[in-house]
């Protein structure tokens, strides 16, 4: 128990998939404008990431080993991620069509974050996690998204109000707290260590 919490805490904070992997930016820094459309960014990161890597260990163990397929786990990966995505985004644009069109172009986007398919990829066949792992893992890897786009949401509300050099305004200063954020989680590692 002790080892999953760790390995969800590291998930989440000093292995954090944006800011440590650098692996999911495109939607991180493009819809992080506004806080509600970073949160549903979130929320849907985490709820593609849990249900990807669920169906992808149960692709990748039950029908890519047992068949010696194995070397087709990102094709099959891809697959099963854009099948999500596309449910995902039918189920927002029917039942919230206001978020729908706050994350407009990202929310397809997520089928190719690199985020969901990298933590299926290092949860199921580099790291060999079981089930309950790679189910704990890849939501703990959400959560990360989540928090880590809701803070920098935060941040650029205040930034974009606050008096700064005319070259810093818009993207670059985002760069710059992203950057500082990254410096911040990194100050976290090791901390359940030894």
């Amino acid at each position: 128990m002790i080892s999953l919490i760790s390995v969800m805490f590291t998930a989440v904070i000093s292995q954090n998939i944006v800011l440590s992997q650098y692996q999911g930016i495109c939607p991180f820094l493009g819809v992080s404008k506004k806080m509600s459309s970073a949160a549903g960014m979130g929320f849907a990161v985490i709820f593609v990431m849990a249900v990807a890597s669920v169906f992808c260990w149960l692709v990748y163990n039950f029908v890519l080993l047992p068949l010696n397929l194995d070397y087709l786990y990102t094709m099959a990966f891809i697959l099963v991620i854009a099948s999500l995505v596309q449910m995902l985004e039918m189920a927002i644009k029917r039942f919230s069509p206001t978020l729908y069109s706050a994350l407009g172009v990202y929310l397809p986007l997520i089928t190719t974050n690199c985020a969901i398919l990298g933590t299926a990829n290092s949860a199921i066949v580099f790291s060999s996690y079981d089930f309950v792992y790679t189910f704990c893992v890849s939501v703990a890897t959400g959560v990360g998204f989540l928090l880590a786009i809701c803070l920098l949401a935060g941040v650029r509300l205040k930034t974009d109000r606050a008096d700064i050099p005319q070259c810093f305004k818009g993207f670059p200063i985002t760069l710059v707290t992203a950057a500082i954020m990254a410096l911040a989680f990194a100050g976290f590692s090791g901390i359940l260590a030894g």
